[in-house]
């Protein structure tokens, strides 16, 4: 009988962040190398919950300071913090232009194949220019949201899906979701990881966007930074702050990463 792997990151869906069915088989002797630990259904049970997590994406406005958890995405936040599997990351990420996707990548893979943690947890704490990225493409247009993010981003080419493998046979190929090619949001997403949204990040852009006169609408700030917000990218959790949910994640256990 064929041997098939239960690896977490087989197929997990883009746009819920929910786990698909595992494909159940024996595992693979020592003698052909598995490629993959078996995974615990850990990763699988939170990536469920936070697909049915609600997501408040329509305000009208939105104060400066998030005092109350209808205001983010509590549900959802708390079913990360309390995630309890051993390996979890949470990454700093702050430059859109950076190389954060491709670290995520990185380690993603290397602690999947390399050590054997298939049910590890990689967060983004998403928060800076990188948080533009998290805006869908109607509110970049709407927004001018290019002038923020720099030279080389004349649309949120990375939220762009790309129809790329991920059999985890696959693995070495760089051309598949676990290579270079693999450094969207869209495709981490697909491997399981979080992406986490700043308030604080919201209203900063809403402010340069009003010093810019950027305001078609003539809009309060309050209810632009609410539309920015109803505009995050499906999947994405809102935090009421990321630099203050970082010492959360890392209470709960998470490794910091930057």
């Amino acid at each position: 009988m064929k041997d098939v792997f239960l690896s977490r990151r087989r197929c997990l869906e883009v746009s819920a962040l929910a786990g698909c069915s595992m494909l159940l088989g024996g595992g693979v002797s020592a003698a052909e190398g598995p490629i993959a630990a078996r995974e615990t259904g850990e990763l699988r049970s939170l990536m469920e919950k936070l697909a049915k997590a609600p997501r408040r994406r329509d305000f009208k406005t939105v104060p400066m300071i998030l005092d109350t958890p209808d205001q983010w995405d509590a549900e959802a936040l708390d079913a990360i913090i309390a995630y309890r599997d051993g390996m979890k990351q949470v990454w700093d990420n702050t430059e859109i232009g950076g190389p954060w996707l491709n670290l995520m990548r990185n380690s993603l893979n290397a602690q999947v194949f390399s050590f054997r943690h298939p049910d590890f947890l990689e967060v983004s704490a998403t928060h800076g220019s990188a948080q533009l990225a998290l805006y869908d493409q109607t509110v970049w247009d709407k927004y001018q949201l290019a002038t923020m993010a720099g030279h080389d981003f004349k649309t949120n080419t990375l939220i762009e899906a790309k129809h790329l493998p991920i059999d985890i046979a696959a693995h070495e190929d760089p051309k598949s979701v676990f290579g270079p090619a693999g450094n969207t949001i869209p495709a981490l997403q697909q491997r399981g990881v979080v992406f986490m949204a700043c308030h604080n990040a919201v209203w900063e852009h809403t402010a340069k966007l009003l010093e810019k006169g950027i305001n078609p609408d003539r809009l309060s700030h309050e209810a632009i930074a609410a539309e920015l917000t109803n505009h995050l990218i499906e999947g994405v959790v809102l935090t009421p702050g990321i630099v203050a949910t970082i010492p959360e994640l890392q209470q709960a256990g998470f490794h910091y990463a930057k």
